[in-house]
């Protein structure tokens, strides 16, 4: 890449907003205005085959003027969708000279780095002291994350400001008049603002999110749609910390990891409330859905979905390189299409049983279609795989008998637990035995209650006599949470007939 001055990329106003894990001051829809109405067709077509997989912190409150109030008042500024355009094009000015002595005589310091130069009125913290270090080694991966591995030796590099009293950023020169109204964090350009966190974690979450925003301006000219746009800074924001070695994209494994986060608790909410989003519904946000907190834990688990999954990784990568298309997000569609049917019901399993440590590879569904049932079949299930096909078709009205047998293990500590199809009743998951024999009868036909088989299973155990009220494939389990399949070790079997 070359030096910023002759980078060809577009001179815009970034509004980018980051609630944080604070809950909303003013009332929160319990679904956003911009969801898109969806349609089922008339005649539901049959479910493709699909191709087998490889294997307390409280952030600082918003303002207190609603939407349409702060839409007013930045009417004069470029916003989002503008700079999305791509009519405007030009060299990313760099940021205005700093007055060192005004920022000093104010009791702002400056911390440099690389790839960041930050200044902040915090006083020496070695976590803090650490983010433009820790901004060096996010370059790399951002680099190699969107392919432009080209920028590594580029002369790319960011002025941070870190703010505890605004007051004094605001007497330095660094907090310009015209930025709009912000609660924790905003990018323009090459310059990031980000108000001081409760814990060291949310703080490096918010600057690299913040900074996610500049590098992909800076690379792409455009962040995409509002939902790639935030999932993108969520998503690489989202990171772990080991001995000194920044990690992006880190999927939390416990809430210990990431304190002051939220997005997992956020989604887990929004479900038992009766507000799971769909994915066409956070495709459909628009910018304005980013004043409250729930459309950030959405779209980075959306994010999260997509760039963990074994079948859907290699495509939602390739999306960068769609960014400057006209329609970004049909584009999206088009990607997915061979099995969007089955990215949506996955999807609704996962946000249904989202936690820490969710495990997206042993939990991918291998969808394939069963025939119908001939005398009696026997299916061997794997104890550290999520749902599984049995390869067998269950016709409606018809009553078919299930029976399991097989010696397994359920976990590894303090000790191997060793179980059998009826579970352990020293602990329980979802109200039944770990361990525990599931089935699900998934219909062959697409509507949005495709996936209610998985989400409602019926539980075998040892036996079971199943009458399905609709056709459908027999989908089989062990009931364990996605982040404890890996503790698993070994198989059942099932037998499955028509008396």
């Amino acid at each position: 890449m070359m030096p910023v001055a002759a980078q060809t990329v577009a001179i815009v106003v970034l509004t980018l907003w980051l609630a944080g894990c604070a809950e909303p001051t003013g009332p929160q829809p319990s679904k956003p205005a911009t969801a898109a109405a969806r349609s089922a067709p008339s005649k539901l077509p049959k479910r493709p085959a699909a191709a087998k997989s490889t294997l307390k912190q409280t952030a600082p409150t918003a303002p207190s003027e609603d939407g349409a109030a702060i839409r007013a008042r930045e009417s004069a500024a470029p916003t989002v969708s503008e700079a999305h355009g791509p009519s405007k094009r030009g060299a990313i000015a760099g940021p205005p000279p700093v007055d060192e002595d005004r920022v000093a005589s104010q009791g702002i310091r400056k911390v440099t780095g690389e790839r960041l130069t930050l200044y902040t009125d915090l006083p020496v913290d070695a976590d803090l002291d650490r983010l433009p270090e820790l901004c060096d080694q996010a370059y790399r991966q951002w680099c190699a994350y969107f392919d432009r591995i080209e920028l590594a030796e580029s002369a790319w590099a960011l002025r941070g400001y870190l703010m505890k009293d605004e007051a004094k950023f605001t007497a330095a020169g660094l907090l310009p008049d015209d930025l709009p109204a912000f609660a924790n964090g905003y990018a323009r350009g090459l310059e990031v603002w980000c108000r001081d966190q409760e814990t060291p974690y949310y703080r490096r979450h918010l600057v690299l999110h913040e900074a996610t925003h500049a590098f992909m301006f800076a690379a792409f000219g455009t962040c995409g749609p509002p939902w790639y746009m935030e999932g993108m800074a969520e998503l690489l924001g989202t990171h772990s910390l080991i001995d000194g070695r920044l990690t992006l994209g880190a999927f939390p494994a416990a809430p210990d990891d990431v304190p002051g986060w939220g997005r997992i608790r956020m989604v887990r909410e929004a479900v038992a409330a009766g507000r799971s989003l769909a994915v066409d519904d956070i495709l459909a946000y628009t910018d304005d859905a980013y004043l409250v907190n729930e459309p950030y834990a959405w779209c980075w688990a959306l994010a999260a979905f997509l760039d963990g999954h074994p079948r859907y990784r290699d495509r939602f990568r390739q999306l960068p390189g769609e960014l400057k298309v006209g329609d970004f997000n049909r584009r999206v569609r088009q990607l997915f299409a061979a099995d969007w049917p089955e990215l949506n019901d996955e999807w609704r399993v996962f946000v249904h049983d989202l936690d820490f440590g969710y495990d997206l590879a042993r939990s991918a569904i291998d969808f394939a279609a069963g025939e119908p049932l001939a005398g009696k079949q026997t299916v061997t299930v794997r104890t550290d795989r999520g749902w599984q096909a049995s390869g067998v078709r269950l016709a409606a009205g018809k009553t078919y008998r299930l029976t399991a047998s097989g010696r397994y293990q359920v976990a590894r500590q303090p000790r191997p637990w060793w179980c059998e199809p009826g579970g352990v009743t020293i602990r329980y998951v979802d109200g039944r035995p770990l361990g525990m024999l599931l089935a699900a009868i998934v219909p062959e036909e697409i509507s949005p209650e495709a996936a209610e088989g998985f989400l409602s299973p019926v539980a075998v155990g040892l036996g079971a006599t199943l009458t399905p009220a609709e056709s459908g494939t027999l989908y089989l389990r062990i009931n364990d949470r996605s982040s404890g399949l890996a503790d698993n070790a070994g198989a059942l079997e099932t037998t499955i007939e028509a008396p």
